[in-house]
């Protein structure tokens, strides 16, 4: 009877380090920056951030002369290593100060057409993060 007890505590370490094994073996890496869908998190060089919501859309569409090239702004989160959710807000082709560094929506896609409006979930974004350190 005393060999059941001393037994249980190494199985049971036994079976919760196999466990977590498996758990971090199967998680899928993240995606870097290239092509973001909305929602979508991804790994930019660092910084884990997430895409959620269009702000702006004012782009010049490509099939149509305009006075002004106009502006993307999106609303972004930045998943902190602590698990806190920080927003912030990008504008195409501008930095924006994050962590130790500078992230940049470098482009936006599909290009705007007169036609038709686009729906949020065919948006892809590429960012790049300069670091500071």
């Amino acid at each position: 009877m005393q060999i059941a007890p001393r037994l249980a505590l190494p199985a049971f370490t036994a079976v919760m380090t196999l466990s977590a094994c498996a758990t971090a073996s199967s998680q899928t890496p993240l995606p870097d920056g290239r092509d973001i869908a909305l929602g979508q998190r991804a790994m930019v060089d660092g910084p884990v951030v997430q895409p959620v919501e269009i702000l702006e859309d004012s782009r010049c569409p490509a099939n149509a002369r305009c006075v002004w090239a106009g502006r993307v702004r999106v609303k972004m989160l930045w998943l902190r290593p602590t698990g806190e959710k920080q927003p912030f807000e990008v504008t195409l082709g501008e930095a924006t100060p994050l962590a130790d560094g500078a992230i940049r929506l470098e482009s936006v896609r599909p290009e705007k057409e007169t036609a038709a409006p686009i729906a949020p979930e065919d948006y892809r974004f590429s960012l790049r993060f300069d670091g500071g350190l």
